[in-house]
């Protein structure tokens, strides 16, 4: 089968929305990236962290649903991150075959190094995109 015709291919790179949000998913993940290595974190383990630190106690598929992550990858991350102190993987109240991951007291205080970190760099972000940032993300958020 031969490949498609080069307006074809133009087409699809100018207007491939799938496209443009990996394209600009992953210069957005190397610059935050970049942003929490002085820390030893990655950007997807500031959001895993971040997503821990309220009044949320997910299980492990919650969290994965709600990151947009596979199941796989989240056990590898949360095993990266207790590894480290970060957090722990706590038995659940009514069911002891569910774990649910808790920051404890150090992987808090990191997130607490990280988030002026984060909002310097989402400022110096905002400038930077044309239009409402905000609608930006209210947009991509209702993508999901």
């Amino acid at each position: 089968m031969p490949a498609p015709p080069i307006e074809t291919v133009r087409e699809i790179r100018d207007r491939c929305l799938c496209l443009a949000t990996q394209r600009a998913a992953r210069r957005l993940a190397r610059r935050f990236d970049r942003l929490f290595a002085p820390l030893g974190i990655t950007n997807g383990q500031f959001s895993l962290m971040v997503a821990l630190c309220g009044e949320w106690r997910p299980r492990l598929g919650e969290l994965a649903d709600f990151l947009a992550m596979d199941s796989t990858t989240l056990t590898a991350a949360t095993k990266a991150l207790a590894k480290r102190g970060l957090l722990t993987m706590e038995v659940d109240e009514t069911d002891a075959r569910v774990r649910r991951p808790r920051l404890t007291d150090e992987g808090r205080t990191l997130v607490a190094q990280a988030v002026p970190l984060w909002k310097a760099e989402h400022a110096r972000l905002d400038a930077e995109l044309p239009g409402d940032p905000q609608a930006m993300a209210r947009s991509l958020a209702d993508l999901g």
